[in-house]
């Protein structure tokens, strides 16, 4: 267990129902509950992503979403020319798609 320095300390008192109030600051919150051999109760804020989304989160996608998002902070808009045909894409010499990073 990740030991981190002590914020804020309050006593809470479990009702007769099973439950304690956490306060507004944690409403709507989710929160992972770990239950250790020595009574301690740990609960940690977590982020929940769907299933259909957990591709992002896995390489080799993770990392050419971030190079994506740091090329577009980088890059200059440019203004589109809508008067014109647009050309076809062409693709960089040596780079599958699909297939690594």
């Amino acid at each position: 267990m990740k030991m981190t320095n002590v914020h804020e300390v309050e006593i809470k008192v479990v009702g007769t129902s099973g439950q304690i109030s956490l306060g507004k600051r944690f409403a709507g919150k989710t929160l992972r509950l770990e239950r250790h051999e020595d009574g301690t109760v740990v609960l940690t804020p977590v982020a929940m992503v769907p299933e259909s989304q957990l591709w992002t989160l896995a390489e080799p996608d993770r990392s050419r979403i971030l190079r994506g998002l740091a090329w577009a902070a980088e890059a200059k808009p440019q203004e589109t020319d809508l008067s014109s045909p647009a050309k076809p894409a062409t693709r960089r010499a040596g780079r599958a798609r699909g297939g690594g990073g």
